[in-house]
């Protein structure tokens, strides 16, 4: 037998659950402080924070001046939510790709060194492609900010022995994705 009182108050937790989860969502996520060089442009707002960590792949690789050097490949590494729950992955291109389908390619517009001297550069990136309908499909501009690690392997690791050989580097940061004000 269903006790009503019981079930009346578990329906109203849930729609105030729901409710909550809404405002939460609809909060909108404030700009991060960083160097005016790699600020979003004016008229756009943050639509996604996301925390990714992975890897930064690089090739050994023989450059026109004849020196070896390690040449990014490209990032592998989880996206994750303000909640810890992977929603979605970065890899080459550079590219985003969130569980929703929707998916953005970006490419460097301008660059800061990272407060950490063994850190990879923190980034303004203008989206030049999308695809999907999801969270990613607005996005124009993406920042990566708060560097971790990253960096190629020193120099001297990298010659005529290990040319085309591939590392990876440890990495960790924050990427936020800005659309159009609306």
């Amino acid at each position: 037998m269903l006790n009503f009182p019981t079930v009346i108050r578990s329906l109203a937790q849930s729609i105030l659950l729901l409710l909550a989860t809404f405002q939460a969502a609809a909060q909108p996520v404030p700009r991060p402080d960083v160097p005016d060089k790699i600020k979003a442009p004016l008229g756009e707002e943050v639509v996604l924070e996301v925390h990714a960590s992975g890897s930064q792949i690089y090739t050994c690789q023989q450059g026109t001046d004849g020196k070896f050097a390690w040449t990014l490949k490209g990032p592998d590494a989880e996206l994750r939510d303000e909640k810890g729950a992977i929603i979605g992955h970065h890899f080459a291109g550079p590219t985003w790709k969130l569980n929703d389908g929707s998916q953005v390619v970006g490419k460097a517009t301008a660059r800061v060194d990272a407060p950490e001297a063994d850190s990879i550069p923190w980034l303004l990136l203008a989206a030049t492609d999308h695809s999907g309908s999801g969270a990613l499909s607005r996005v124009t501009s993406i920042q990566r900010i708060h560097t971790h690690g990253g960096q190629p392997p020193a120099a001297t690791e990298c010659g005529p022995g290990k040319q085309n050989a591939e590392t990876r580097s440890t990495y960790s940061a924050d990427y936020y994705f800005y659309a159009p004000s609306r």
